[in-house]
């Protein structure tokens, strides 16, 4: 266990020397099945901090890559089928399953949004299982990506090195911000359709 560890740092601290393109080769690794110890949350910061000029291009990659990676795991995971779900618990395979199918692609987009330890490859792997519309699935993987990466790099133009002891304090109500006004956009949509119906078939 030691030495993987110690070979995905090593990769990990090969990959943030290629800049842009190390972003992108991290963001993708980071979204599949392999967990490295910089993330591109982290590499998104510092990139951005040393080049504000290049923080677009890096929001770009990083979410290409982060949408490539989540692209990969589903495809994996809705050929794997139920086995893909092996390691975690029934309980909460059925609550994402139930979340996914009550609020469709806005659940996929909230699980984007959310910060570690949410779990957001649950929601990737459930939609490949349960073979979720990967056109609606990979809408809501940009969307969210985008806009986490680009509020990311946003800060560390704005707030240099304190931007990561910023965003580790104020993300988490951020993040509850929109999930609370994405909850209540579904549901105001979701009584919309109800009353245009009632009209229509009175």
């Amino acid at each position: 266990m030691k030495f993987i560890t110690k070979w995905l740092t090593r990769l990990s601290e090969y990959l943030i020397t290629y800049g842009a393109f190390g972003l992108f080769a991290v963001a993708l690794l980071d979204s599949t099945f392999v967990p490295l110890p910089s993330s591109a949350d982290a590499l998104m910061l510092l990139l951005s901090t040393t080049n504000p000029s290049w923080m677009l291009l890096y929001a770009f990659m990083a979410t290409s890559g982060s949408a490539l990676g989540c692209w990969i795991l589903y495809l994996i995971s809705r050929r794997a089928g139920a086995r893909a779900l092996n390691r975690f618990s029934e309980a909460k395979q059925q609550r994402v399953k139930n979340w996914i199918e009550k609020y469709d692609a806005f659940a996929v987009l909230v699980a984007t949004l959310l910060p570690p330890p949410f779990p957001f490859k649950l929601f990737v792997i459930t939609a490949g299982v349960f073979r979720f519309s990967l056109l609606r699935f990979m809408l809501a993987i940009i969307v969210g990506r985008a806009f986490r990466f680009l509020l990311e790099g946003y800060f560390a133009v704005r707030y240099g090195a304190q931007a990561k002891e910023i965003l580790a304090r104020y993300y988490p109500i951020i993040g509850l911000g929109l999930v609370v006004g994405i909850v209540l956009f579904v549901v105001l949509r979701q009584r919309l359709k109800k009353t245009e119906i009632a009209t229509d078939h009175p």
